[in-house]
């Protein structure tokens, strides 16, 4: 993944986790994994660990500690109310976004063609 890449993950990242937590609970290794099988390949265990916790100090997520069979209890995060309403947020904001980025694309190939 390229470094301008890099840098809008790193702002839509927590939009994504939210979105992984509402579909089903999970703890950090399995959110990481399963963003490494999306193709986010680049992203760092250390990355979404800090994540976590930043979004259960804003109490976007409920926590749970279940045994682990390795090591100590995994903490697993719910998406709750507040963090499903912050999802919303999130998914209106990228659907403005979206829009806003296709009109400047479609903008700027019909200038483009124009000039030719």
């Amino acid at each position: 993944m390229g470094k301008q890449a890099t840098e809008i993950l790193k702002g839509v990242l927590e939009g994504i986790v939210l979105a992984i937590l509402a579909a089903r609970p999970g703890h950090g290794y399995e959110i990481t994994t399963w963003l490494r099988e999306q193709g986010f390949t680049d992203i760092a265990e250390g990355t979404v660990y800090a994540l976590l916790v930043r979004i259960e100090q804003r109490g976007l997520v409920d926590v749970e500690k279940v045994p682990s069979e390795k090591g100590p209890p995994r903490k697993v995060y719910t998406l709750n109310a507040e963090g499903r309403r912050q999802l919303d947020e999130f998914w209106s904001t990228w659907g403005f976004l979206v829009d806003r980025l296709e009109q400047l694309r479609t903008n700027q190939l019909r200038t483009t063609q124009e000039g030719q």
